[in-house]
């Protein structure tokens, strides 16, 4: 049995800390090869902060986004499966752009990702009816792959999720056998013991690979709704309007307890006020309801600081473009892009967050400079943001997507690729690594985007039992 797979949350917590982050990484001008970039994470290490392996893929302009491991804890829900030889062992990478899909495997040498099988977009498209693959997971039947497209004829939708074989990566088919009314879509997670799949809203692909489009924002045209699901069946059962202002529900965060029922889903932004918000979702009886937790308010700024979608207004949305939650449920992690805040809120009564931390790096208005280079000002703000199974350690990059990071900073690579790393008080409180600071000619001009930890992350895993003795 893989000693990556936990059957609790504790037994993560407890495991020995990562020593590596798979960070994918991509080339806005489509003239470089994406890759998929190793970076040293051992304090201990020489190379404590540096790229220490780099394998690229043979296109152009796939735009490596968001990706995930071919099998994690939930495997150990379902020993009813042949888990003969499953590990953790093999990183299944979309392109954004291209609809290509890229398998690596990470086993045999894990500083050296080997590509072992690639998957076109004629046949995502053919096997499964969609395109733009986006998020993933690995969880019961297969890995849940989902896609904001829909087929190659047809890409803008409705897009859904597609199911790939654990071993062989193959496409099998699309999830969904009752899709209800969902038609945008961005991520879905699940409470898995409680058979209930999450999935949320962003647009489709016309709407977000030439950036925001200003009309359809102001118009409210955005997804802004969750969807729950029977995750045995793929039915659709119930939809939950986040109200309409509330434009682009990003990413589901399900409690890491198996059977807890709530957890979180931010919204990048307010067209009421240019908020953003984090809501919380929770089942009262036989129903599922979402309620605003989080309110994050624009800031103030000066015109001339202002990309010209922004000028008008004045002001810099905190643009909420990812969240993350402890494995041990405690904290909380919204990044704020486009004020370039990290925040942290200790959610354990999850219905009454209360912030106890917040760092800043980069930004729209300010360009904070890392403490490692304070001369740099720096684009891009925390983005992907990744929680280690401990708990003790954050770690984020600055690119969201190409066009819109050209949109809102007009991102130079050299000063606008960059990861950082936030050391984390147990009691609440954040503190930037100054020593972790791999950026610019680093990453060879391309951008990082998501994180992956060696062994499993907060936003990788789900866990099956409460105790490490009973099903429990």
């Amino acid at each position: 049995m893989d000693p990556t797979f936990y059957r609790t949350a504790a037994e993560a917590i407890a495991a020995p800390a990562e020593e590596l982050a798979y960070v994918v990484a991509f080339d806005r001008k489509e003239q470089k090869h994406d890759a998929l970039t190793v970076i040293d994470l051992n304090p201990k290490s020489q190379a404590y902060g540096q790229v220490v392996g780099w394998t690229e893929v043979p296109g152009l302009g796939d735009e490596l986004h968001h990706f995930g491991w071919n099998a994690c804890s939930s495997a150990l829900k379902h020993e009813g499966h042949n888990m003969d030889g499953l590990q953790r062992r093999f990183l299944i990478v979309p392109g954004l752009r291209s609809s290509n899909i890229y398998v690596f495997d990470v086993g045999p040498n894990p500083c050296n990702p080997k590509l072992v099988k690639q998957i076109d977009a004629k046949t995502l498209s053919d096997k499964a009816g969609y395109s733009r693959p986006h998020t993933l997971h690995c969880g019961p039947d297969g890995v849940f792959l989902t896609c904001l497209g829909g087929p190659e004829n047809n890409p803008e939708g409705p897009g859904g999720i597609a199911l790939l074989d654990h071993s062989t990566f193959d496409v099998l088919r699309a999830w969904e056998t009752d899709r209800g009314p969902q038609h945008f879509h961005y991520d879905a997670w699940w409470h898995l013991n409680k058979n209930v799949l999450i999935s949320s809203e962003w647009g489709s692909p016309s709407m977000i690979e030439g950036g925001v489009v200003p009309e359809l924002l102001l118009a409210n045209k955005y997804g802004h709704a969750i969807h729950f699901w029977d995750l045995a069946k793929g039915k659709h059962h119930h939809r939950v309007d986040l109200g309409e202002e509330h434009q682009m529900a990003l990413e589901v965060r399900p409690s890491h307890d198996p059977e807890a029922t709530w957890g979180f889903v931010g919204v990048v932004i307010s067209t009421k006020d240019l908020s953003g918000a984090i809501f919380r979702w929770y089942r009262e009886g036989d129903e599922w309801k979402a309620e605003k937790v989080i309110t994050i308010p624009a800031e103030p700024a000066d015109e001339d600081s202002l990309p010209p979608l922004l000028k008008g207004f004045q002001a810099v949305p905190p643009l909420i473009t990812d969240i993350d939650l402890s494995v041990d449920d405690k904290f909380l992690y919204v990044a704020c892009w486009g004020t370039g805040e990290m925040k942290q809120y200790d959610v354990s009564d999850p219905a009454h967050p209360v912030q106890v931390g917040s760092v800043r790096l980069g930004g729209i208005k300010d360009r904070r400079a890392h403490p490692a280079k304070p001369d740099l000002p720096l684009s891009g703000g925390p983005q992907m943001v990744e929680v280690s199974r401990s708990g003790r350690s954050i770690y984020f990059t600055n690119s969201l997507y190409g066009a819109w990071d050209d949109q809102f900073y007009g991102t130079d690579p050299d000063v606008g690729a960059w990861m950082a790393k936030v050391d984390v008080n147990p009691n609440g409180g954040l503190a930037i690594d100054k020593s972790f600071f791999p950026h610019g000619e680093a990453f060879k001009g391309l951008r990082p985007h998501q994180i992956r930890l060696q062994g499993g992350d907060a936003s990788s895993d789900s866990y099956c039992y409460r105790s490490s003795k009973s099903n429990l």
